[in-house]
């Protein structure tokens, strides 16, 4: 129970500084709706939060999580589409302007597919068929990086998840119409965890180069590059 008690806990702080020291902005929030400007589709990890990876407010991001950080390929029959459903409501309803694949370093779903975590008991019966949506990002860095270890291949991999995940989206109708009607963006990002640094996916290329960190006591703004 300890730890529920820390999340109520938690809660408690969040109420004082949200609701009691100033609820203006979620009164706005729930009177006016969100508003998003963008989307991300982020892994379940509890070490990556979007949120505070980027150190949002409330009601600056639309976020779906899932195993790996996978965009499955448009389809329209059998079974229930948690993700898909998140993509339409936040490009149709919504109206964001971009999307974000964002990937990590250290992803259990990745390490998963590549055989380095391995099932027992049963387990696997949903992550197995799920992680397949990556099956061709496994087959790819077995062939150019068969000769690394096995953290430098699955750090290609879950770089190629990302490529995969960003060509998956170009899949849906709706995402093809509002990029080719300059409305919305696409982006692939990964987030080292051992260093603390943010990657972006050069679309051209499709290597992904760090960001510019900030100098320190200057806006991160004003040294950012976007690949």
């Amino acid at each position: 129970m300890d730890e529920i008690i820390k999340l109520i806990d938690g809660f408690g702080r969040f109420r004082a500084h949200h609701y009691e020291r100033d609820g203006a902005p979620f009164r706005e929030l729930v009177s006016q709706g969100q508003a998003p400007k963008i989307m991300v589709v982020a892994c379940c990890d509890a070490r990556v939060d979007p949120a505070i990876v980027t150190d949002c407010d409330p009601g600056d991001l639309f976020v779906v999580r899932n195993v790996a950080n996978l965009v499955p390929p448009f389809e329209e029959g059998g079974g229930y589409h948690g993700t898909s459903a998140a993509l339409e409501f936040a490009v149709r309803c919504l109206h964001v302007g971009h999307v974000i694949v964002m990937g990590h370093a250290h992803c259990g779903g990745i390490r998963a597919l590549l055989g380095n975590i391995r099932f027992e008991g049963g387990a696997g019966q949903f992550i197995t068929p799920w992680m397949s949506i990556a099956e061709a990002a496994r087959r790819e860095v077995a062939t150019t990086h068969a000769a690394e270890g096995a953290d430098a291949r699955a750090a290609a991999c879950e770089q190629a998840a990302v490529r995969i995940s960003i060509r998956n989206l170009m899949t849906f109708p709706f995402v093809q119409e509002a990029v080719a009607a300059g409305c919305l963006q696409l982006h692939g990002w990964y987030f080292d965890l051992d260093g603390g640094e943010l990657l972006g996916c050069d679309p051209a290329t499709g290597s992904f180069e760090l960001f510019v960190k900030a100098v320190a006591g200057q806006p991160a703004s004003q040294h950012t590059t976007l690949p």
